[in-house]
């Protein structure tokens, strides 16, 4: 099993910025994709951003020109830089990791637990 522990979420005024970070931990060998998605009250769950083991990334188009995905391989962790926000952005973050290789096998579709951001006027 892979957990997935995201942080860095919070308020903050409308062309602020944040840093949110994920750290994935279950005896993990190498994880595929990990990417960012976010759910906003009454709205289905949109993808944010990815980003591939070799970094190649992909991003919404909302997002694109303010956000940025980084990742660390050595220590399994994800990383979304948010700038420019505005009261749109708001909702709950969650990390994903896509497929991973862990001492036990292969685990699909890992996802944390979400960290809430807001961006007031």
């Amino acid at each position: 099993q892979v957990q997935l522990v995201e942080s860095g979420g919070g308020l903050v005024q409308a062309g602020g910025s944040l840093r949110l970070s994920c750290t994935a931990s279950g005896s993990i060998f190498s994880i595929n994709t990990m990417g960012w998605y976010r759910q906003a009250p009454g709205k289905q769950r949109e993808l944010v951003a990815t980003i591939t083991r070799g970094g190649g990334t992909d991003y919404a188009e909302s997002v694109k020109g303010r956000f940025t995905i980084s990742r660390d391989n050595a220590k399994n962790t994800v990383y979304l830089q948010m700038n420019s926000l505005t009261p749109e952005d708001t909702a709950v973050y969650y990390c994903n990791a896509d497929r991973a290789a862990t001492t036990r096998g292969t685990v699909i579709g890992s996802w944390g637990q979400g960290t809430q951001v807001t961006v007031s006027p």
